[in-house]
């Protein structure tokens, strides 16, 4: 390697050790994993002999019998991956309420109970009559529990040995489960506790500290003041006005700007994000008042909109960002899990007016929606419920329908949309799915059988989504804080940010055309 400056060597190996600490952070770690740890298998036979006082184990009996060679077995199962996992996303037909089995090959269970669960897995996963939560011979069924990032549960299980298996030691539980989209094929990994990190990351992150050190004294020894900011980075005061969708990803956004360039700010505050009209509105209203020449940009405002924009605002560029998908939700007590696009369209044309006409309870339909401007709004009117619009509104105050009989209210926003569907008996919503899939007071809606997901928007089977788009006025200079903004959302760290919410970046899309800004 002569003739190589050592600078660029430490340069390489900066680049090289974040890069693969990346690649096993996202990609073997996952980006969507369950896990499980087999925390205690013993034969009660054996920790009998070994206590004080080993009679304390010997009369476990079951009706009435003792039990042959008992042992007890403790099993966590884990989200150990970085996305949430939902029920949708078990490798199982979507009528099977089984989500994971555990085998004991050579014993049977007497008896199994769950001791532990983190304080987001709700105690109904898991009540005596839950489908998918049972016991069979030598298997346990557990149902397809919703576990965030780090959620877990805990089984403990009493089993006997079966009458003709003879070995000596009992082989290992068998644990059988799947996600879909999960790394190496979504199959549930046994996985270890490292108090610290695991010994290939302790390598890495050693390797890491060397070669920052390394550089912190090349910087010194060579007199470098300060390394230059990232090509994104602009100096200034950005606007952001629209979709409330949107808004967790350019919260998350702006605020990890702000941190990378120091010179940037980009205020949110309660009035920034209130709907994607209102935010196109703004955008051209800020415009206009700026007088700018026939080839001038706005450097300093973007809004975000749930799909294109009407006719009449021809100053407005389009940006497609991302594949937005939305979904409809119920209250607790309609007992609708499944609707067919065309009883959703009845039910919003007046024709289904109690959720008994669709196989649920006998409750009449109240529908809750967002006000006029809304993108969600737009996208239930444009891709679910084809073109019509919404029926009447039948109160202003959501706490005021009628309990007797259908009818409508609106509302500003998605938190105050799922407020109103949960606490409104025999009500029907909408909202994007990342907000949706967060509460555990409403219940998601398949339509025609599929859920909402984002493979199924992408090929066409689901209807609820709509393309994200950034809008400037004009074209923007290159180096203003409007355009560095938008190459941040483009690049790595923006999808990142993007995917995490539950969006899809539409340079990733298999269809990439499927994001383009028709009508626009």
């Amino acid at each position: 390697m002569s003739g190589v400056p050592w600078e660029s060597v430490i340069a390489v190996l900066g680049l090289a050790v974040p890069v693969i600490a990346a690649l096993w952070e996202f990609a073997m770690a996952g980006r969507k994993r369950l896990g499980y740890r087999v925390q205690m298998d013993t034969a009660v036979q054996d920790s009998s002999t070994s206590g004080p006082e080993p009679r304390v184990f010997q009369p476990m009996q079951w009706d009435g019998r003792p039990l042959t060679d008992p042992s007890v077995v403790l099993l966590r199962i884990e989200n150990v991956g970085w996305s949430p996992i939902v029920d949708t996303d078990y490798v199982a037909p979507p009528a099977d309420p089984v989500g994971v089995s555990i085998a004991f090959p050579g014993r049977r269970v007497v008896g199994m109970a769950v001791t532990e669960r983190s304080d987001n897995v709700p105690r109904s996963f898991f009540v005596p009559d839950r489908p998918g939560f049972a016991t069979t011979d030598g298997v346990i069924s557990l149902p397809k529990v919703i576990l965030n990032r780090r959620a877990h549960y805990k089984v403990v299980a009493v089993l006997e040995r079966e009458p003709d298996f003879r070995e000596p030691e009992f082989p290992r539980p068998v644990v059988t489960a799947g996600v879909v989209g999960g790394v190496r094929d979504g199959t549930i990994k046994k996985t270890e506790y490292f108090p610290f990190a695991s010994r290939p990351v302790r390598w890495l992150l050693a390797i890491l500290v060397l070669v920052s050190v390394a550089q912190s004294v090349s910087t010194f020894a060579r007199g470098e003041d300060a390394v230059a900011a990232p090509l994104d980075c602009a100096e200034g005061t950005l606007h952001l006005s629209g979709s409330t969708a949107f808004k967790p990803v350019l919260e998350q956004a702006a605020a990890q700007y702000t941190k990378t360039c120091p010179g940037a700010r980009i205020p949110l505050t309660g009035n920034s994000l209130q709907g994607s009209v209102p935010g196109l509105d703004a955008l051209a209203a800020a415009g206009g008042k700026a007088e700018l020449g026939e080839d001038g940009g706005l450097g300093d405002r973007l809004a975000f909109s749930d799909g294109p924009k009407s006719d009449g605002r021809p100053q407005l560029l389009p940006r497609p960002v991302a594949l937005s998908l939305f979904t409809l939700v119920v209250s607790e007590d309609t007992g609708v899990r499944d609707l067919s696009l065309k009883q959703v369209r009845d039910i919003y044309a007046g024709k289904i007016t109690n959720w008994e006409q669709v196989k649920g309870e006998d409750l009449p339909i109240q529908l809750v929606s967002r006000h006029p401007g809304s993108g969600t709004r737009t996208a239930l009117e444009k891709r679910v419920l084809d073109g019509r619009p919404l029926p009447a509104v039948t109160t202003n105050d959501c706490r005021s329908l009628d309990a007797g009989g259908p009818g409508r209210c609106e509302v500003g926003g998605t938190p105050e949309l799922l407020d109103a569907v949960a606490s409104t008996p025999g009500a029907l919503g909408h909202s994007e799915v990342g907000s949706a899939v967060a509460r555990d007071d409403v219940r998601q809606v398949r339509i025609d059988g599929y859920p909402a997901t984002l493979e199924g928007a992408d090929q066409g089977a689901y209807p609820f989504w709509e393309t994200e788009i950034a809008y400037t006025y004009g074209e923007p200079p290159a180096d203003s804080i409007a355009a560095g903004f938008l190459r941040y959302l483009a690049n790595e760290v923006g999808k990142d940010i993007i995917r995490s919410k539950g969006h899809r970046p539409c340079a990733e899309l298999d269809k990439p055309l499927v994001c383009r800004p028709s009508g626009s």
